[in-house]
């Protein structure tokens, strides 16, 4: 029997044990649902023993529970680590699922669900790709590890600490995530570039209380008008950002990385229109895709203070906040930049005001060269598969622990995402083509038959 005949035999059983697990509603970022994050734990724990996997181990953390399995028999061949997370985003705001998002249904060839396709399904495919392989050839073609956390929406915060301390029984040849997107239906892409990532929150305080426009109004120091002030000084006119210092460590994007970005053909006036935007925007001399993926940015995630209800109330609020994260690229040290950020609110706070800036989450950008030979045998495997080669492309999104285990492993991590751009991660409806189910199931046993 070959793969392609044992995957559709196994298809339904495979999408019922899927949705099981999507059932649970393990939401990492809220504490009520520790207990759902456990279960789902012990849950990936079972479906890896079922799967024929080996010294199959769930480690308790601070946090959240991490899960560790393997296959060891293949002596003399690579060594693959799968990472991948099966905590999930919350879920609001739930008026907007057009099904409960812990209730998995399947409409018009998509598997929808909290967790579909960030990242309980794609991980699901590596654990189904090995029980495969097993059940056809009775071995591996090369060793298998796995870890398999709990808090990469929340920013693993357990897990670089975990990586550290069980850095010899981690240790592999190459680390696969599926935990990205391709490019489109059908064209398949593989990541060679993450953003980093830091954030802060600003407080910004003027009187000691909230005081009446008419009796104050012209005479005093308002927060909002103070915190507008400061956060305009972030960008110049040509959406660059005016922070002393901050394009240090980006290194120019070369002819070649800008061909492959220019492959991609995304149509802006195209995309402009699907938001519903009259421009798009950014750093002058960059095309979108440039921008988004392979450009460093500081955004303004939340602005607020004063009165928020309905109707008018005439106060000059005392406080007044902000959220600000930054995606970084290249050479750039998230804490290097966030102490760059805070001298710049310094020297830059209005008369009057009073300033508190909280340092928050900080993530390393990561980058691989194309031309590495696991790239390259991933490249191969999308192309049996899919009929396309892929293309090899940066993200603008963030996976800390990425470079985390490039670092602490030495190894370089091929990112093979199997999700589309449409899948609404983070947000009401996440779904899960199930196209790239079927293929990329195929795509994962052709490339450790390949390595």
């Amino acid at each position: 029997m070959n793969y392609t005949t044992y995957f559709a035999q196994k298809r339904a059983e495979q999408i019922d044990e899927l949705k099981e697990w999507l059932t649970i509603p393990s939401i990492s970022s809220l504490s009520e649902h520790k207990a759902d994050v456990s279960k789902a734990a012990d849950w990936v724990a079972d479906a890896l023993r079922r799967a024929g996997l080996e010294h199959v181990e769930i480690h308790q953390t601070a946090g959240h529970p991490i899960v560790r399995a393997d296959y060891l028999h293949a002596p003399g061949k690579p060594t693959v680590l799968v990472y991948g997370h099966y905590d999930v985003q919350p879920v609001d705001p739930l008026a907007l699922w057009e099904t409960p998002p812990f209730e998995p249904t399947i409409r018009d060839g998509k598997l929808f669900a909290r967790g579909a396709t960030d990242d309980k399904g794609q991980l699901f495919l590596h654990i189904k790709a090995v029980e495969a392989i097993l059940q056809l050839e009775k071995t591996l073609p090369v060793n298998i590890k796995l870890c398999i956390e709990g808090e990469e929406e929340i920013t693993s915060p357990n897990l670089l600490p975990f990586l550290e301390t069980h850095k010899e029984a981690l240790a592999a040849d190459v680390v696969l995530i599926s935990d990205t997107e391709m490019l489109d239906r059908g064209r398949p892409g593989i990541c060679i570039g993450l953003r980093g990532l830091c954030s802060l929150e600003v407080a910004v305080q003027t009187a000691n209380t909230d005081l009446h426009s008419g009796s104050f109004g012209g005479g005093v120091p308002n927060s909002l008008h103070a915190l507008v002030s400061l956060l305009a000084s972030f960008h110049d006119e040509a959406g660059r950002v005016s922070v002393d210092g901050f394009y240090e460590g980006v290194t120019a994007l070369s002819a070649e990385m800008r061909a492959q970005f220019a492959s991609l053909k995304v149509d802006e006036d195209k995309l402009r229109q699907s938001l519903d935007l009259d421009a798009l925007y950014g750093e002058k001399g960059y095309s979108f895709v440039e921008r988004t993926g392979a450009r460093p940015t500081l955004e303004l995630n939340g602005v607020y203070g004063g009165f928020q209800g309905e109707g008018t109330k005439t106060v000059i609020p005392r406080e007044a906040h902000a959220k600000i994260t930054c995606r970084l690229v290249d050479q750039q040290d998230p804490q290097d930049m966030l102490d760059k950020i805070e001298r710049h609110i310094v020297a830059h706070t209005p008369t009057g005001a009073k300033v508190t800036v909280t340092q928050l989450e900080k993530g390393n950008p990561y980058t691989i060269d194309p031309s590495v030979p696991m790239l390259q045998k991933a490249a191969d495997a999308f192309e049996q598969v899919y009929g396309t080669r892929p293309v090899f492309t940066k993200d603008g999104g963030s996976i800390p622990i990425v470079e985390a285990f490039a670092r602490v492993l030495s190894a370089p991590v091929v990112l093979m995402g199997f999700g589309l751009p449409d899948e609404n991660l983070h947000a009401p409806n996440e779904h899960f083509n199930l196209e790239n189910f079927d293929k990329g199931l195929l795509t994962i046993v052709e490339f450790l038959r390949k390595l």
